[in-house]
């Protein structure tokens, strides 16, 4: 019996086809997922074809929640019925990156979970379905904000209000991080960002080193006076923000990147040597997960509002649509048991 799966077949090329059903050996798990989220990433395979070369099909989706639903003999962890995340990558698998998986699909391989026990993961009765395929994007926002060291009394700089910006500002509040400033150019993401507990600024309007200076006041730079932000977080994959970031930094700011660059991007290393600036980039999430499990089950921070569509998996071209609206979609869910 055939399943259906979306699948990038060419550039800017994405259907939804059907495929073999999935068959677990003795190490594996099959997955009935209920939400696979969109991600920038989903949007950047298919506009370059897909990761595997020309005419490779690639399967798609890796933010996903579902329910287990066969278990292989050697898997001990997790059982038929558990409720679970997936990490993509756990055991090389790279779920929806690549590999020989895509998160949606009404039934998912899992391939070697026995080997992996952080490649499905339970997930606690407190958190839905949606929330559990939040936790991926998420994981890639808390690993930013860890690589950035933050403490509670840091000023701290957002460019980008997409799903991971948003994330870094939900990670960042969680950890105590009160004084943030999100920079994007949507005004329905930047109301989200303020929802958030973020202050917006709308990078088409007014003038942000001037902004941040009046909020936090300045520090001197060779004679100049900088914004005096401590931290900031590049999540748009722009050349040109990077660049604003560096040229507006004080001494000792802490940069991190977290957006995808699609081009090199050229910048004066003066300002970096002047400003002894920190720059790191940061990729995923080497041990975030469970702690993202953890923060999500405490409580104390809401990720409903990152969500902004909801669509079944026979709506994908009509999902694919919205998240490409960046003025308009945040995170885009799909159900892929409808």
């Amino acid at each position: 019996m055939g399943i259906l799966q979306v699948v990038v077949d060419g550039v800017d090329s994405v259907k939804l086809t059907e495929v073999d059903a999935p068959q677990a050996t003795s190490d594996d798990v099959i997955v009935k997922v209920e939400q696979c989220g969109i991600c920038g990433s989903d949007l950047g395979y298919i506009s370059m074809g897909g990761l595997l070369g020309p005419g490779v099909p690639m399967r798609l989706g890796h933010e996903l929640s579902g329910t287990v639903v066969e278990a292989g003999s050697n898997v001990s962890h997790v059982a038929v019925g558990d409720r679970v995340i997936v990490n993509p990558v756990a055991n090389s698998n790279q779920i929806g990156n690549g590999g020989p998986e895509g998160g949606f699909t009404p039934l998912l391989h899992v391939r070697g979970a026995a080997q992996d026990e952080q490649g499905v993961i339970k997930l606690p009765d407190t958190l839905d379905f949606e929330q559990g395929a939040l936790v991926e994007p998420l994981a890639v926002s808390m690993h930013a904000v860890h690589k950035a060291s933050l403490t509670a009394q840091d000023r701290v700089v957002v460019f980008g209000a997409g799903p991971i910006g948003l994330g870094i500002v939900l990670v960042a509040r969680y950890y105590g991080v009160d004084d943030i400033v999100v920079v994007d150019l949507s005004e329905q993401r930047l109301k989200t960002a303020s929802q958030l507990g973020a202050a917006p600024f709308k990078a088409s309007e007014g003038d942000l080193p001037q902004f941040l200076s009046e909020r936090w006041g300045s520090r001197d730079v060779m004679g100049m006076p900088m914004p005096a932000a401590d931290a900031f977080f590049e999540a748009t994959g722009a050349g040109p923000v990077f660049n604003q970031i560096v040229n507006m930094a004080p001494v000792n700011a802490r940069v991190v990147v977290v957006g995808v660059h699609k081009a090199p991007v050229e910048f004066d290393l003066v300002n970096l040597l002047l400003r002894e600036l920190q720059v790191s980039g940061s990729m995923a999430y080497p041990d975030e997960f469970s702690q993202v499990i953890e923060m999500l089950a405490s409580g104390k921070v809401d990720p409903s509002p990152l969500v902004s569509h909801r669509y079944d998996l026979s709506e994908f071209p009509d999902a694919l649509a919205m998240a490409r609206d960046q003025a308009q979609a945040l995170k885009v869910l799909v159900a892929c048991q409808r």
